[in-house]
Formats: C-alpha cells, sequence, structure tokens
C-alpha cells in the first residue's frame, strides 16, 4: 500500500476520537445507577438475545510511562490489589444477576493498566469466578494485554492454562534513547523470549503494540524499531499515534517537549509504517491495526462483517459489552454506561449493592444511526 502524504496533510487536522459515538465527553451523570439497571434489564428482556463481550479494567502498574493516557494506579501494595480484586467480584455478582443466563460470552479482555502485574494465583482465581458466572462460548476470544517486565516464570504458562488464547505485548519503541526518555526501557531479547514462549504455549494470537511520536523518535530510529519487530512476527500489530496531553495527564509533562518529532515526521512515520507492514504481509485492518492475510480480522474486512468496538477491530459484529472495574465503559445496544474513577467510589457503591455507574448516555435513532455510519467508515 502507497500512502500519499499530501491526502494525509489536506485532512491532518484535530477530530473526536472515535471509540464510541457520542464520544465519552458527551456522557451525562444524569445516566446513573438506576439508569444502567433499567437499560440491562430491558436489553435481557428481549426475544433476540445477542451474545456479550466482557471488558475487566485491571488499573496497576509496578511503574509509570510517561507517555500513558490510561487510566492506571501505581503502586507496590500487593493488599491493594487483592481487594481491588475482591470489589470486582462484588460487581460481577452484581451484573451477572441481571444478564440472561443463555447469553454466550464470545469475547472478553482484560485492560489497564497491567493485568499481568496480578499474581498467576490472582489471575486464575478471578478468571474462574467470571467463568462461574457467565457462560462462554467454545471458541470465544479470551485475551490479556501483559507487560512484559512484570513477568515471572510462571506467568506464561499459568495464563494459557487458565483459559486464555490471546496475548498482547506492549512494546511501544525499541530505541534505548527514547524508551529512557518514556520510563520503559524494555529490551529486544525480553520481546523475542516472551513472543516465542507463547508460541510454544499454543496461544491462538500474539499482538504486539507500538506507538509513534515518542520524544526523540525519527524516520531512521524508528524503521529500526520496524526492522526488529517484524523478526518477532505477530499475527497483529497495532501502531498508535502518541497523544501528548500534560494538562489532562500531568505525569506526561516529564516528556521534553522540544524532544517530540514534528507534525511532517508523525506523518512520514505513519506513511512508513502503513507501508512496510503491508509489505511484509500484514492488511491494514483500519486506523492503527494491522493483521496477517490469514488472520480472522482480515477474513472479516474481505467479507464486510469487521466490526468496531471500545475494545479496537474485531469479528463479533452486534455483541453487547459489559464492562468492570473502575472507568470501565458498557457499551449495550441502547446506551453507554461508566463506571466511577476512584476505588473508594468504587467500594462505597459496591457495599451498598448499586451499580457503581458515574456517567452514561442513552442512545436515541440519530445517534443510532450516527454511531452506525461512523462504525462502518472506520
Amino acid at each position: 500500500m502507497k500512502v500519499d502524504i499530501e491526502i494525509l496533510t489536506k485532512y491532518g487536522r484535530p477530530g473526536p476520537r472515535y471509540t464510541s459515538y457520542p464520544t465519552a465527553p458527551q456522557f451525562s451523570p444524569r445516566f446513573g445507577p438506576a439508569e444502567y439497571r433499567t437499560e440491562i434489564e430491558e436489553t435481557n428482556r428481549t426475544g433476540d438475545l445477542s451474545d456479550l463481550s466482557l471488558y475487566f479494567h485491571i488499573p496497576f502498574c509496578n511503574t509509570l510511562c510517561y507517555f500513558c493516557a490510561c487510566n492506571t494506579i501505581i503502586t507496590s501494595n500487593l493488599s491493594k490489589i487483592a481487594d481491588y480484586v475482591d470489589l470486582l467480584k462484588r460487581e460481577i455478582e452484581l451484573v451477572s444477576g441481571m444478564v440472561n443466563s443463555n447469553r454466550k460470552v464470545v469475547q472478553f479482555h482484560w485492560g489497564g493498566g497491567t493485568p499481568s502485574y496480578l499474581s498467576p494465583a490472582q489471575i486464575d482465581d478471578l478468571f474462574c469466578f467470571i467463568k462461574g458466572h457467565f457462560q462462554f462460548a467454545d471458541d470465544a476470544e479470551v485475551s490479556m494485554e501483559i507487560d512484559p517486565r512484570d513477568l515471572t516464570p510462571e506467568h506464561l504458562p499459568s495464563i494459557r492454562k487458565t483459559g486464555f488464547n490471546r496475548v498482547s505485548f506492549g512494546v511501544q519503541d525499541l530505541d534505548e534513547k527514547v524508551q529512557v526518555a518514556v520510563n520503559r526501557v524494555q529490551p529486544m531479547e525480553l520481546n523475542r523470549r516472551v513472543v516465542s514462549e507463547s508460541r510454544e504455549l499454543g496461544f491462538d494470537s500474539v499482538n504486539i503494540d507500538l506507538i509513534y511520536g515518542l520524544p526523540y523518535q525519527t524516520l531512521d530510529s524508528y524503521s529500526r524499531t520496524l526492522d526488529q519487530v517484524l523478526e518477532i512476527d505477530a499475527d497483529r500489530m497495532a501502531v498508535f499515534n502518541y497523544a501528548h496531553v500534560p494538562w489532562m495527564k500531568k505525569h506526561q509533562s516529564l516528556i521534553p517537549e522540544d524532544a517530540l518529532p514534528a507534525p511532517e515526521v508523525r506523518l512520514e512515520i505513519l506513511k512508513m509504517v502503513i507501508e512496510r507492514l503491508t509489505e511484509a504481509g500484514y492488511a491494514y485492518i483500519g486506523m492503527d491495526h494491522f493483521a496477517r492475510h490469514d488472520d480472522d480480522l482480515t477474513r472479516a474486512l474481505n467479507e464486510g462483517s469487521l466490526h468496531r468496538n471500545f475494545q479496537g477491530y474485531t469479528t463479533n459484529a452486534g455483541t453487547e459489552i459489559y464492562a468492570m472495574g473502575i472507568t470501565a465503559i458498557s457499551q449495550l445496544d441502547g446506551a453507554y454506561a461508566q463506571n466511577v474513577k476512584s476505588i473508594p467510589e468504587y467500594r462505597e457503591m459496591l457495599e451498598k449493592g448499586i451499580l457503581p455507574t458515574e456517567t452514561g448516555h442513552r442512545l436515541d435513532d440519530d445517534d443510532k444511526l450516527r454511531r452506525y455510519v461512523i462504525t462502518e467508515l472506520m
């Protein structure tokens, strides 16, 4: 695939990042626990019961990556993590009790934060608890985001044995100067080793995440990163554009702004990424995602059945997402609901038996039409 820089420049202007329509800034506190409960009950009474996608937000990380825009909690307090897992179980019990037991889970994802920061025993315990409350399809996609730096020798074998069949490794960049500047030093040998082990353990799919637009990145340095990443031969790759928003994420102010690549350099990197990856045998799925030509996503793209939701591109169109944990956003057919942002609020509401919903939006017919068009374009 050849990329025309002039077209990228012509249309290169700020716009909403559509993971939903309307987007999260348009959600309202007028949509709270009672409204979400009503929406769940109405959805589960209908005769045509759609499949489910479950998302669990594990917000904890061992160290802070300066580029991160996710909702994270940096801690070494293991009791704090154990307490959060117990709270998650309360929400699972609450939500699963409202969901029709005939609905099957076809997509299941743990995001963060760093889900693999949980111990193997905690991962197994929480996963088994979830499976005890929801019915899983035999061919469900069960995935976890993983930071290779936190893994013990027991982690990957345990994650596979527990029931996860897909893994996504955050790599971001392989240039040492860039890694130091964003506080994420991660040797290539470590990435190579965890991907190789994942293959040996029989995971169905391995994804690699990269970021462009980080400090000290150049066209040449990013080309070298691509050279090394392509050696890994991942099934899927996601290459995200770094958003520098220190007024929203204060820790991003630790990144030297004068070292950020200029907009024209970012465009050249994007052009190179698309052309290099498609030349190497990946299909450009759209936005920031690439997949091997024999991958399910590529087949879905070719067949016209590809879909996009909060979790990215998926082959499971028509599913409703029930998301649990702080800040998690559920996506039902007729509404969005986002959980509270702090653990104390989360605990207080769950101890009262109340859905921990802070904000949301009920879609009208106009919203649904616009959402459909935007999703089809993506």
